[in-house]
């Protein structure tokens, strides 16, 4: 399966992945084991899911290494994506 991906690098937990499409589609952000088990086509486990609208936005759960990948789940097509990373939420002083 074709897809497009992102390595976001180490992000801290609670920032927001804004993920900008053309057309609706799979968005997947997902730690660097599941990467790797979504792109060898096995089991794996991300956030986020089917985008219907854009911008899309998803918030990482946890510190560590992240990675996006948009895909048309194995229909014929092409997307456009662009990825950026917001702060998140400020912590309460």
């Amino acid at each position: 399966m074709e897809f497009l991906k992102w390595d976001l690098g180490y992000r801290n937990g609670g920032e927001v992945v804004e993920v900008k499409l053309d057309k609706a589609a799979n968005v997947r952000v997902m730690d660097s084991g599941n990467f790797n088990n979504y792109r060898y086509g096995r089991a794996h486990q991300c956030y986020g899911g089917h985008a219907t609208r854009s911008p899309y936005r998803v918030t990482i759960p946890m510190a560590g290494r992240w990675y996006v990948a948009v895909d048309l789940g194995g229909y014929t097509g092409r997307v456009r994506a662009d990825v950026r990373v917001l702060p998140g939420r400020l912590p309460i002083a």
